[in-house]
């Protein structure tokens, strides 16, 4: 594949979860996919997911503890099996009705028409804010 496809590959992606296509999101996926993102106190659906199921997981929880109301990938860079995409959101965690925006960066991996790893990067701190309980004095 070359580095055209594999960003096509990777709009793809964003398009079905963008339209909550989860299933043809994950069509797009090798069965043996590995997916990091970091680790947010609180947040269930966080850290390594390994395979197509597992990542299924994450997408269920992830609609469960957060409703967004911006997604949006603003660049793409390529180079070889690399896909990098610079993009930014915005939302609410459910559980505690805080809002939280933060720039992302998206590494995929894509060989042979499979996007086969996923790592991603965001202000973990903005999120552990948006997911901490309201202490009381």
């Amino acid at each position: 594949m070359n580095e055209t496809n594999n960003t096509q590959i990777t709009k793809q992606g964003y398009e079905k979860f963008g339209s909550g296509d989860i299933e043809g999101l994950l069509s797009l996926f090798a069965e043996d996919i590995s997916w990091k993102t970091p680790t947010v106190a609180g947040a269930s659906f966080t850290g390594q997911r390994n395979g197509r199921e597992d990542v299924r997981k994450f997408f269920t929880e992830l609609g469960e503890s957060e409703e967004f109301s911006n997604f949006e990938p603003i660049e793409f860079i390529a180079q070889g099996d690399k896909v990098v995409v610079l993009g930014k959101s915005a939302g609410t965690v459910k559980s505690t009705r805080r809002p939280f925006e933060t720039e992302w960066l998206h590494i995929f991996t894509v060989k042979d028409g499979k996007i086969t790893g996923f790592l991603e990067f965001f202000d973990t701190a903005a999120m552990e804010r948006a997911y901490q309980k309201a202490t009381t004095a």
